[in-house]
């Protein structure tokens, strides 16, 4: 991911927004380089839940470039008007620097790769839980 912070360098960057309630922003110390490159994120969930923070690392090239802390995560699902994008930003905007129209990724990207590794399942909701959503959205 990219995020455009001055009009002549790009900087890897996570933006992550909330649920619109809160809106982070983690990015790198150098700007990404022209070329192809590997940019990663890596998130490290603090656990013990629904919707925990938990440490975000960036990566150009497999060196780590920036780090930080998301303080929460969406706990249980997304609105079904929001999108998951990738190069644009046609909803609800992940980041104030840009609206959907500005937001566009004009390079190339090669490929998407995501990983989930071990997950203990402390995440998961009960029965209950899972029926009170289900009734909230009727």
């Amino acid at each position: 991911m990219r995020s455009k912070l001055s009009p002549t360098l790009w900087y890897g960057a996570l933006c992550y927004n909330l649920l619109g309630v809160d809106r982070a922003k983690i990015t790198g110390d150098l700007p990404v380089p022209s070329g192809t490159h590997q940019v990663r994120m890596e998130f490290a969930y603090d656990g013990g839940g629904l919707g925990r923070g938990g440490a975000v690392a960036l990566f150009i090239d497999g060196k780590q470039d920036g780090a930080g802390r998301l303080s929460a995560t969406v706990p249980l699902i997304f609105s079904t008007d929001e999108t998951c994008d990738l190069g644009a930003d046609t909803a609800s905007p992940v980041s104030d620097d840009h609206t959907p129209a500005s937001s566009r990724f004009t390079g190339s990207i090669a490929w998407v790769q995501l990983d989930i590794g071990p997950d203990d399942h402390d995440h998961l909701i009960t029965a209950a839980d899972q029926w009170r959503v289900a009734m909230g959205r009727q």
